[in-house]
């Protein structure tokens, strides 16, 4: 009972996290003007994914450090255009989704730049699940994202081996409860949404993110 009282504790504990990231959000403009944070370059996302980029659990930020820029790219289109970061249950979503409105197509150039200098490091292992049981489930994932989960341009898929594993977690709940993926112009979301449906339950996500933590990167 204890254990269940501080997990809900934890999970309440986040959602408020981001909930005053995207309350503050939206004041940033008012309290202190364009002019203030024009000088910044569009470069505040160490607030919430870590200076160095690897990530920050508390409000389920990715590490950047590492992410292929063309699928970094993408996402950060995809938030700005409405795109990701819609559903109403997508709390993590919601609060990237105005940050990325504010950028240009030149201030996402210069972030994928100022990333791609990020030194990566090998993400922290923090899921335990069968490996061997998710090696066969993942069998299915490798024909987009490669044997050794190191991502297809040509299809889309980015590399999965070196996220944060809590991360990819969260992901697979989004696009199997339909809080990511369901919008007609994301073609890769609906592909995943439709894709995710092979995990039975959230056993099955440890076990596959599990053999995901053995390839490395």
């Amino acid at each position: 009972m204890k254990y269940l009282t501080l997990l809900v504790y934890k999970m309440n504990k986040r959602k408020l996290s981001v909930a005053i990231l995207i309350f503050f959000s939206g004041l940033t403009p008012l309290l202190f003007g364009a002019e203030e944070i024009e000088p910044y370059n569009d470069r505040y996302c160490t607030t919430c994914h870590g200076t160095d980029g690897r990530g920050n659990f508390g409000v389920q930020a990715p590490r950047l450090a590492g992410m292929e820029a063309w699928y970094l790219k993408r996402q950060l289109e995809n938030f700005r255009e409405g795109i990701r970061g819609y559903h109403p249950e997508d709390i993590e979503g919601l609060a990237m989704q105005p940050m990325a409105e504010k950028l240009t197509n030149e201030s996402i150039l210069d972030i994928l730049e100022w990333v791609e200098s990020w030194e990566y490091f090998p993400a922290e292992v923090t899921i335990e699940g069968d490996a061997a049981a998710g090696e066969l489930i993942y069998s299915q994932c490798a024909t987009c994202h490669g044997a050794e989960a190191e991502g297809n341009e040509a299809l889309g898929a980015p590399a999965l081996s070196g996220q944060n594993d809590w991360y990819l977690i969260t992901q697979l709940k989004n696009f199997k409860q339909g809080l990511r993926g369901g919008e007609s112009t994301d073609p890769f979301g609906q592909q995943m949404m439709v894709m995710t449906q092979i995990l039975a339950d959230e056993n099955a996500m440890d076990n596959v993110v599990s053999y995901i933590n053995t390839l490395g990167r």
